[in-house]
């Protein structure tokens, strides 16, 4: 007995082996074929994101006559420029952190609902819809409803005898910009936030009760740790997203005040010539703080992505 089943070992391993090979062949193909279908979005990509970025920061290297110049780099140390970056910075930073933290505040308050429920289905509708909600549509809704005769302004001075445009008209600088760009900031926090809040284990509040650990020493040392990647990560999306903007700010603002505007104002510009060029080194600096802010965006995701596991 023992010895005729001997041989039969080897060819199981044998078997095994070649059925090992022959599946190997239909995975790589499936492989393939299911990396395909990425190929849509990578032409979308290369064709109106990748090429249009670098033809336009490589045009500030060149002047109007198509000389290779660096000439265009000295715009970095003008201090109209410099101002619009800072402005830009400070209206970005600052809409990013009202809309974190508010958002994120909303996204406990939604936790108390059910997530099949009609009202949380409701919200979810709207944060998805909001979040994309800008240009000129939203500049023309703030203008007719806070601008010099918007409904609430004239309201508010008929009834209240207030005039909240006294001093001029708020919503039309590069501050009043940052009311506008809550109205998507808040609901862009909602749908990158509550994934993360949804991933805290009921496991873990109960461990930390049954320590003797109140509901405040949980958040303060089990979920906030927890949180923290996804929130900063969060708010860095939101600085990235109010930092790109431009549709409602040009609607709102007539000349240059933030970068975006500053780079249209050079194109556009018919009083002093030879500065078209200048856009491309100034999308040059846009890029790189944008290459930054993702670049952290992204590793504090991979972070935040071990406690969903």
């Amino acid at each position: 007995m023992t010895t005729a089943s001997a041989p039969a070992a080897p060819r199981a391993v044998e078997g095994s082996a070649s059925a090992t090979r022959r599946g190997t062949g239909p995975r790589v193909r499936r492989r393939g074929v299911a990396w395909l279908g990425l190929t849509p979005f990578a032409l979308y990509v290369l064709l109106f994101l990748a090429i249009p970025a670098v033809l336009a920061v490589a045009s500030g290297f060149f002047t109007n006559s198509g000389t290779p110049t660096l000439g265009n780099l000295a715009a970095f140390g003008d201090p109209v420029i410099l101002n619009a970056f800072g402005a830009s910075l400070g209206l970005s930073a600052v809409s990013a952190v009202i809309g974190a933290v508010v958002g994120a505040i909303v996204c406990y308050a939604l936790q108390a609902l059910r997530p099949d429920g009609l009202i949380r289905s409701a919200i979810d509708s709207a944060a998805s819809v909001l979040a994309q909600f800008g240009g000129v549509m939203l500049a023309f809704a703030f203008i007719a409803t806070i601008g010099a005769e918007g409904l609430v302004t004239v309201w508010l001075r008929t009834a209240l005898g207030w005039n909240i445009n006294a001093n001029g008209t708020f919503l039309y600088t590069v501050s009043g910009l940052v009311i506008p760009y809550l109205y998507f900031q808040i609901p862009l926090m909602v749908l990158t936030f509550m994934p993360a809040l949804e991933g805290l284990r009921t496991q873990w509040g109960e461990a930390a009760a049954t320590l003797g650990a109140s509901r405040g020493v949980y958040w303060r040392r089990i979920a906030m740790p927890i949180l923290a990647p996804a929130f900063w990560g969060s708010l860095l999306l939101l600085f990235a997203n109010a930092f790109s903007s431009f549709a409602t700010a040009a609607a709102l603002i007539a000349q240059g005040g933030i970068i975006p505007l500053t780079i249209r104002q050079q194109l556009t510009s018919e009083t002093v010539v030879g500065v078209q060029n200048v856009a491309g080194v100034l999308a040059l600096g846009m890029v790189i703080i944008m290459v930054v802010v993702m670049s952290a965006y992204s590793a504090l995701q991979r972070r935040a992505a071990r406690w969903q596991r």
